[in-house]
């Protein structure tokens, strides 16, 4: 995940003093860590919600999971960081429905 995060300089290091070295660095370590903190929290109200549902989980299923995946992180491009009036009283987003059609068409570039 680290990679795809750096993906700016090409995984690259491109300060020429250590300092900025380990600026680099712990700004990218910074980034990885929210990134885990986010999947983490957000794989737990999944999980919360299929059990709440009566969905059956296996431990050995959630034993493979993994907060590494980042797939559904925009690296590239412009952000949006404008929150939604429920997010700024400290609610979560509301998970996605991986049945709903409509979802999935969006999804696809």
């Amino acid at each position: 995940m680290a990679r795809a995060v750096f993906y700016g300089q090409k995984g690259e290091l491109r300060q020429k003093y250590r300092e900025g070295m380990e600026d680099q660095l712990g700004a990218l370590g910074l980034v990885v860590n929210a990134i885990v903190l986010w999947n983490t929290r957000y794989m737990q109200v999944a999980l919360d919600d299929l059990k709440s549902t009566g969905h059956p989980v296996l431990e050995a299923d959630v034993a493979r999971l993994t907060p590494l995946l980042h797939d559904h992180i925009h690296m590239l491009g412009k952000y949006d960081f404008t929150l939604s009036p429920e997010v700024a009283q400290g609610q979560l987003r509301p998970l996605r429905d991986p049945s709903s059609l409509e979802e999935y068409l969006n999804r696809i570039p």
